[in-house]
């Protein structure tokens, strides 16, 4: 239901309790698999519309920030256009916005429910299911595999952050936004490590990654929050881990929900999602 203008009420997919590990395998497109995921409960939760904001909210404060940007790349579905031209405006973003010493883009999904039902290679389903994209110890070891991959290892000891940034290909998104969870509502408790387990195009009894992610308990005092009917030209900048822990935000928790508020007719969700590392 929709709670007032600025604020919807919607189901946040949390982690179910339960007496087993939680494992998410995700499978190639092109295979028909679905993505193997634990047991998920649906809460209602009141999710806050960013735009109403008197004061915008910062990686520090909450774990993510709003900002207009308009990207000169024309074709989110062409892999080589993306890294050769998206990457290169992705690391300049992000570092004018955080003043950064150094940016390192180093991988990228896209998201439409349309196309991966039709199979189109390389594209998934929106994320059903709160998360973070790293923990206390995938961060650490991820930031020094990138600096490894960009032959930067002298970068170790500076600050670092693993910072997303997503953005609209198509707009108005009035189906599937992105909610977000206030880092500061959430406690340590309520982040649950989970493996996830990436299988290839070429092959699917190996996985061709693994990695560690948090999953995420319910908590009644979680502050989420979206942007409504974000457009091409506005980005979302999402902390996923900081080597800092000062009482800065380190972990920030997200998820696609289905909007209540979203009209009859409407532009199904496309989007991008550049992973970045970040040296400050």
């Amino acid at each position: 239901m929709i709670k007032n203008n600025h604020t919807v009420t919607a189901p946040i997919a949390y982690l179910a309790e339960s007496n087993t590990a939680p494992r998410i395998r995700v499978f190639p497109p092109a295979s028909g698999k679905p993505v193997e995921r634990p047991e998920n409960i649906y809460v209602d939760m009141p999710i806050e519309d960013i735009r109403a904001w008197e004061e915008r909210p910062t990686l520090d404060r909450e774990g993510f920030a709003f900002h207009q940007h308009k990207s000169s790349c024309t074709d989110f579905y062409d892999d080589e256009r993306v890294k050769n031209l998206y990457y290169p405006e992705v690391a300049a973003t992000v570092q004018s916005f955080t003043g950064a010493l150094a940016v390192f883009v180093f991988d990228h999904n896209v998201r439409s429910e349309v196309r991966a039902a039709r199979g189109q290679r390389g594209v998934r389903t929106p994320v059903d299911g709160a998360h973070v994209d790293y923990t206390e110890a995938s961060g650490p070891k991820r930031v020094g595999e990138i600096l490894e991959q960009f032959d930067r290892s002298e970068l170790a000891q500076h600050h670092a952050a693993l910072i997303n940034l997503w953005r609209p290909i198509t707009g108005p998104v009035q189906d599937v936004p992105l909610a977000l969870c206030d880092a500061h509502s959430v406690a340590q408790s309520e982040l649950v490590e989970t493996p996830i387990l990436h299988y290839g195009e070429d092959r699917e009894d190996e996985p061709r990654h693994t990695g560690v992610i948090y999953s995420l308990y319910y908590g009644v005092q979680h502050h989420w929050a979206y942007v409504s009917a974000m457009q091409p030209d506005e980005v979302l900048l999402l902390k996923c881990y900081d080597s800092l822990n000062d009482g800065r935000a380190r972990f920030m928790a997200h998820t696609g929900f289905r909007n209540p508020a979203c009209p009859k007719e409407f532009t199904p969700r496309e989007s991008i999602e550049a992973r970045t590392l970040v040296i400050f």
